[in-house]
């Protein structure tokens, strides 16, 4: 029996309640990117393991300098010079100082790293003409990550610094979720692939644009699509097709999900021993999505309008990917909008429609619709950094109103709860 009519909110928690992350694999750091950590990271190191020079000058100590100013300068003796990559033979002494390079460990006996703009050498001997980084420049050992703490947790997403960090505490092959393989076949009679352009130009076909847009998005999501082909309006040969996703972890169809004498996907789906669980929401666009189980895995069933196609994959399908990915974090997160123009709802549904963001002169993010919404029109979503969430009541919404967005542009990182 399948649940119908739920809210966005509703069917989200739907698509993504009862599933856990794919198994574990090693990656090298080189190949991370993108990846979510499947177990804890601790470091068996400290990080800085040394005091050491946040700048290049000269190591002291404060009580040999404070006080030096332009017309009280202080002269001390320089007795070393510790580049990065060595290190001090000696300890400093009253009255001296060391030269030292960003980075290099700070002698013993020093607690000031005075920079070199703030000083004048002659010979061995240099002339301290301010006191401003008295106690100041030197980074101190552990500051940064102490041994034996986890520096990393389980369901966060390797960026850059990420995975600088795992460099840094010697974790050279992080445990990750493995990628989800996943299934896309895009439905219709009247689609070819681009290949077959020439059947475009002469007003007989058009481009299966879900196809291409729809493997894009699972790999910008972090999965690795695998292409069914396109399928004809017919049962046994999406039947046929739709075998060859037997062993991906998801099954992504478009079209042939809503009421028309042509649309077999439900169909063929529950001919082949799968279940549907969700169909229809009450949202705008993607209103016919459809959700359930084929082959034992998640299989979402898109509407075939390339917008309705990608906003409902942004909502129900990046999430649904990012979980079996592991992150703790599966959803994009929102942001605070104004209004930059009046907005009538033509249907007491949610609505998620296509806009351009730019901040404003009253240091608020301001929305400006792409333009005209149809649901065919897929130049709206290219123009488009974000989807607006419009809720249902009032219909109309006046320039100025508080709205929230979905950037469509940024990280990973919103909270578990769907947006909206």
């Amino acid at each position: 029996m399948s649940v119908t009519r739920l809210s966005a909110a509703e069917a989200s928690a739907h698509v993504l309640a009862g599933l856990a992350p794919l198994g574990e694999e090693t990656v090298g750091l080189h190949e991370a990117l993108g990846r979510v950590l499947a177990r804890d990271v601790q470091s068996p190191v400290s990080l800085p393991p040394w005091d050491n020079a946040s700048m290049d000058g000269f190591a002291v100590r404060a009580i040999d300098v404070r006080g030096a100013s332009a017309s009280q300068p202080v002269r001390l003796r320089v007795v070393e010079t510790i580049a990065a990559g060595t290190a001090a033979t000696r300890a400093i002494e009253a009255g001296s100082a060391m030269r030292i390079m960003t980075g290099a460990p700070v002698p013993a006996g020093a607690d000031s790293v005075i920079r070199v703009e703030d000083t004048t050498t002659t010979g061995d001997i240099v002339e301290i003409r301010d006191d401003r980084d008295v106690e100041s420049n030197v980074r101190l050992a552990g500051e940064d990550v102490r041994s034996g703490v986890i520096v990393m947790r389980a369901g966060t997403t390797l960026g850059a610094a990420q995975i600088g960090v795992l460099s840094s505490v010697g974790c050279a092959r992080p445990q990750v979720h493995r990628r989800p393989r996943v299934a896309i076949l895009a439905t219709g009679d009247e689609l070819v692939p681009v290949e077959q352009f020439a059947d475009v130009v002469a007003g007989r076909r058009i481009v299966s644009s879900n196809s291409y847009s729809l493997e894009a998005a699972v790999r910008a999501a972090g999965g690795e699509p695998v292409s069914l082909g396109i399928g004809a309006d017919d049962p046994d040969a999406l039947a046929r097709l739709l075998r060859g996703a037997d062993g991906c972890d998801v099954i992504v169809t478009s079209g042939g999900v809503s009421v028309g004498d042509f649309d077999f996907t439900r169909t063929v789906v529950d001919r082949l021993g799968g279940t549907l669980s969700l169909w229809r929401v009450r949202m705008r666009p993607g209103a016919p999505l459809a959700f359930g189980r084929l082959f034992g895995v998640p299989w979402l069933g898109l509407p075939g309008n390339p917008v309705s196609a990608l906003v409902t994959f942004e909502l129900f399908g990046r999430p649904l990917l990012r979980t079996l990915l592991g992150s703790s974090r599966p959803h994009r997160r929102t942001v605070p909008v104004v209004l930059d123009e009046d907005v009538v709802l033509r249907a007491p549904l949610m609505h998620f429609l296509r806009c351009v963001l730019a901040d404003g002169v009253d240091g608020q993010l301001h929305a400006r619709l792409t333009g005209a919404q149809s649901s065919g029109m897929l130049t709206s979503m290219s123009s488009a950094d974000a989807l607006l969430i419009v809720p249902p009541d009032p219909l109309q919404r006046a320039s100025g109103a508080l709205l929230r967005a979905l950037p469509l542009d940024g990280e990973f990182g919103g909270s578990t709860s769907f947006p909206g």
